[in-house]
């Protein structure tokens, strides 16, 4: 078999991987630690994100003409993949995280709804919360002013009905006279 038959399939893995990809951040995992390697591996398959070390050359064959393709450019040294294709922040939040305390790990690029970023622009987008504290986030707002109308009108409804207890007594009592 020749060598191009061999890479094929391998090219075809990484295409169909990323054609339905949230986002891909790149990242140069040279100097983890096996244990690291086995933490992050555990953090991201837990968040079910794809993560896998390929050849640049398949990656750079199965990037072109996709939202990808801006990321070839840095495909030297080694590099590792990781994939989402259901929460496009949550690559560059776990990695980001995991970053802060294994020095060896770079985040190279990424490629979050479409847009590419560097570093920085995946460090900056690793900050942003995940789609279920921004949702939780929102219900609480809006929970929030419910409640408190809620409270106000109980407390008009016990002061007014001790109120309303009143009035009628105070109507006896100036039929009487």
């Amino acid at each position: 078999m020749a060598k191009v038959e061999l890479k094929q399939p391998i090219v075809q893995e990484i295409a169909d991987q990323i054609k339905d990809a949230q986002s891909v951040v790149l990242v140069d995992y040279r100097g983890l630690t096996v244990e690291e390697d086995t933490q992050l591996r555990k953090q991201l398959r837990e968040a079910g994100i794809t993560y896998k070390v390929y050849k640049n050359t398949l990656m750079n064959f199965a990037f072109k003409g996709t939202d990808f393709e801006s990321m070839s450019s840095l495909l030297e040294g080694p590099n590792a993949i990781a994939i989402s294709k259901e929460d496009a922040t949550a690559p560059a939040r776990i990695l980001a995280k995991f970053a802060k305390t294994a020095d060896a790990l770079e985040l190279k690029a990424g490629v979050v709804e479409g847009t590419f970023y560097d570093a920085a622009g995946i460090k900056a987008i690793a900050s942003v919360p995940s789609r279920e504290e921004l949702l939780s986030k929102f219900l609480g707002s809006i929970q929030s002013p419910i409640t408190n109308l809620a409270r106000v009108l109980n407390q008009i409804a016990e002061q007014g009905g001790g109120a309303a207890e009143a009035a009628p007594a105070a109507d006896a009592e100036t039929e009487s006279n």
